[in-house]
């Protein structure tokens, strides 16, 4: 995807702080003002089944997927250098990130088929609860993309070039949109929807992610728990 030299600063320079700007101060103003709707709405009484096999599939790929990302795309270039070569190391991000992503995709579109396709689930939900789903979705699916679209070129410069722009978000680098003039469409589009996500987030069932951040709770709590009140019985 070819843009002008002012649309790709502003899409890839520009727009990824407008969106982290949003996430981070609207989660904070949200947690302040409606600290009672920092919660991911469970609609666990409704068809449990379902949403416990979606569920499980979607966080745990997901976890691996954010996890992987963090890694492989933050830790520093001398580091990565030193354990593997650039080829290797895209390779590693293919074979981790490609399963997952898959694993949370399938468990995803049984968590969408159970929310469109229940009409008690649906009568539950927003619009925003189907928006942002949907939003993943396509996230996981462009993520997936990705893969053989890297599979065409494994001496790992594109990957580099991938890894590069991101640390420059996270360091502030100046003319970092560079990296990604010329860049094939796919990968343009999974940023651009990552950022937009975030941008979202804060007004979505999404802000819960928070309450996981610096944890790994999921591993443990694969799914909602509704708890029940039992009469004690006195003798």
């Amino acid at each position: 995807m070819t843009l002008s030299p002012a649309w790709n600063q502003f899409l890839f320079g520009i727009y990824p702080y407008i969106c982290l700007s949003v996430l981070l101060l609207g989660s904070l103003i949200r947690y302040d003002r409606e600290p009672y709707s920092w919660k991911s709405d469970s609609s666990q009484v409704l068809r449990a089944k379902t949403l416990r096999w979606g569920s499980n599939l979607f966080h745990y790929g997901v976890l691996v997927v954010v996890l992987g990302h963090f890694a492989g795309f933050l830790m520093p270039e001398s580091l990565v250098l030193w354990l593997m070569s650039p080829g290797q190391h895209q390779l590693l991000a293919m074979a981790v990130g490609g399963p997952a992503g898959a694993v949370a995709i399938i468990g995803l579109s049984l968590l969408i088929w159970r929310r469109l396709g229940d009409p008690r689930v649906r009568r539950n939900s927003r619009a925003w609860d189907i928006s942002i789903v949907v939003m993943l979705w396509l996230q996981l699916l462009l993520g997936l993309a990705t893969v053989p679209m890297s599979a065409q070129h494994m001496d790992g410069a594109m990957f580099e070039r991938l890894v590069a722009y991101v640390q420059g978000v996270v360091l502030f680098h100046g003319g970092n949109a560079l990296l990604l003039q010329g860049t094939p469409w796919v990968y343009q589009l999974h940023i651009l929807l990552g950022f937009t996500i975030f941008l979202v987030s804060p007004f979505t069932r999404m802000v819960h992610i928070w309450s996981g951040v610096g944890s790994v709770a999921y591993l443990f709590r694969p799914y909602q728990l509704v708890r029940t009140r039992k009469r004690a019985v006195h003798s």
